[in-house]
């Protein structure tokens, strides 16, 4: 039943990202595992990505919105996606860019209008569930807490609220990333993102584990989502800093997806989140081992 509880099979599930890519790097293993099993998903995008990397290789009189959004449908294609919709917004840059004043950029975007174009989604689809983002987008970029402030409006105007999940980075799991990749040695002549760094807006990225519900286990599926990264191979500097990293630092890196779920109390469950019960013995917290020997659970005592 949307609104509550778990999910049987053949839902509609509604993804929300700020741009072209965003899909690629957080919830592209859930998008591709929603599909496989014979869910729908959708794919709404806010922005066209304009403030991103110029093409290399630009067709005449190519944009990067234009290139972008090509990109987002062979991301799309690969995932499994039923429908991309964009909400037809100007990317609004990072924090502090010139194009945060620009008046077309969706940070400074009607709340109420945008909230009532992904209804009109919800709607259409007769949604099950909408994904969108954390408090903060994650790491404070304007488009990402935009997100999070549309997704809510979008619920509230909607025919049916569809149940709600905030994808979010796990900080303790990417904590114990870092510290494990730098006992082997794996972050040599790479650039590690250091989780403990302030955001964008100055606060720590993502959520505690503590306050995450689901742990979603895409190992399975990293050479999908590393698929779908490399087709926005207009993004250089981003995606080939993801695709380069050593196998197994990619799969703990981007194996594993977590959300939050506003107003369900529990603790991590490390589970499918839209069908069936929770497993026998709710972990609390996922710990990883880049030796090979699977990925343990500390429990609940």
């Amino acid at each position: 039943m949307a609104g509550s509880g778990k999910m049987g099979a053949m839902s509609t599930i509604v993804f929300l990202h700020a741009h072209p890519d965003d899909e690629s790097s957080s919830t592209a293993g859930t998008m591709a595992r929603a599909a496989a099993r014979g869910d729908r998903v959708i794919l709404v995008v806010a922005t066209g990505g304009e403030c991103g990397e110029p093409a290399a290789d630009p067709a005449p009189g190519e944009t990067v919105s234009e290139r972008r959004r090509r990109e987002l449908e062979r991301s799309a294609a690969t995932l499994g996606v039923a429908r991309v919709v964009s909400l037809g917004y100007h990317d609004s840059g990072m924090t502090g860019w010139v194009q945060n004043k620009a008046p077309e950029a969706f940070m400074n975007a009607d709340l109420d209008e945008a909230g009532r174009k992904l209804a009109d989604v919800l709607d259409e689809e007769d949604a099950d569930a909408l994904v969108g983002y954390d408090w903060h987008g994650n790491y404070g970029h304007p488009d990402h807490v935009m997100v999070h402030h549309v997704t809510w409006s979008g619920v509230e105007q909607a025919a049916r609220r569809p149940r709600v999940l905030e994808v979010s980075i796990n900080r303790d799991h990417q904590e114990e990333v870092v510290s494990m990749a730098r006992l082997r040695g794996l972050e040599e002549g790479i650039h590690m993102p250091d989780p403990t760094m302030p955001g964008d807006d100055g606060n720590p990225i993502g959520s505690l584990a503590s306050d995450l519900r689901w742990g979603v286990d895409v190992r399975g599926l990293v050479d999908v989502k590393k698929a779908a990264m490399r087709c926005h191979a207009s993004q250089v500097t981003d995606i080939e800093g993801f695709t380069s990293l050593p196998p197994e630092l990619f799969e703990a890196t981007f194996g594993w997806e977590f959300y939050r779920e506003p107003g369900v109390v529990g603790s991590l469950d490390v589970s499918w989140p839209f069908e069936g019960g929770p497993w026998p013995g709710t972990p609390s917290h996922c710990t990883c081992d880049l030796e090979g020997r699977g990925w343990p659970v500390r429990r609940n005592s």
